[in-house]
């Protein structure tokens, strides 16, 4: 006799790994003085933050923010624009691509 239940978990897997990385991610985005995306510091992104975040954008971002952007890795950070991390903490993913032009930085091609 076959067992079902290993198809049905194997199809759950992926989405329990993604939710298990992406609990783990905010976990240290909020409690973490050490955590870093693409070379921006927790202080970076919450500097950031209110530039991104809808309904009423900051614009144009704080000075705070446009120095953290500036030492980012901004392909690394281009990648993440398709990550489901950044509708749960609520950034704009059109917002946060059109920050690095707002701080009078070249923006990665193709981003």
């Amino acid at each position: 006799m076959e067992n079902n239940n290993n198809v049905f978990i194997g199809n759950k897997t992926p989405m329990a790994i993604l939710m298990i990385m992406s609990i783990i991610l905010a976990a240290n985005i909020f409690h973490g003085d050490c955590y870093t995306l693409c070379n921006m510091t927790d202080d970076g992104l919450q500097a950031c933050k209110p530039s991104v975040t809808l309904p009423d954008p900051v614009d144009p971002p704080s000075a705070a923010c446009c120095t953290a952007l500036s030492t980012a890795d901004l392909p690394c950070l281009c990648s993440q624009k398709g990550s489901p991390m950044l509708s749960f903490l609520g950034i704009d993913p059109d917002l946060a691509m059109a920050l690095p032009k707002k701080c009078n930085l070249t923006p990665p091609a193709n981003c």
